[in-house]
């Protein structure tokens, strides 16, 4: 259910929606966990060395970086038959303050 500001409040509801959708990634313990493992990292990670990490099938793993990536909290390049994933460059400072 969301909830309705009232009219007089001040606030930026494009701002504010897009905190909401990166803070709903977040709060799942694989997505957070994805993230860390991209903040201790300068380069970009390959969907099979996140695999690597947890104990679920590609495909779930795929489903949460599609997650992150609506969010707008990481990119996806694809190399051959691999898909790379940096932190979105809009979204790095941010990322790496919240998850300090």
């Amino acid at each position: 259910m969301e909830t309705m500001l009232r009219s007089t409040t001040n606030f930026d509801e494009a701002a504010l929606a897009h905190a909401v959708a990166r803070f709903k990634a977040l709060a799942d313990r694989t997505r957070l966990g994805i993230l860390l493992l991209m903040v201790g990292r300068t380069d970009a990670i390959c969907v099979c060395e996140v695999n690597e990490f947890f104990d679920l099938e590609q495909p779930t793993i795929s489903h949460h970086l599609k997650v992150l990536r609506e969010a707008g909290l990481v990119v996806s390049e694809r190399r051959a038959s691999w898909a790379y994933y940096p932190l979105h460059p809009a979204a790095e400072d941010w990322v790496r303050t919240t998850l300090a």
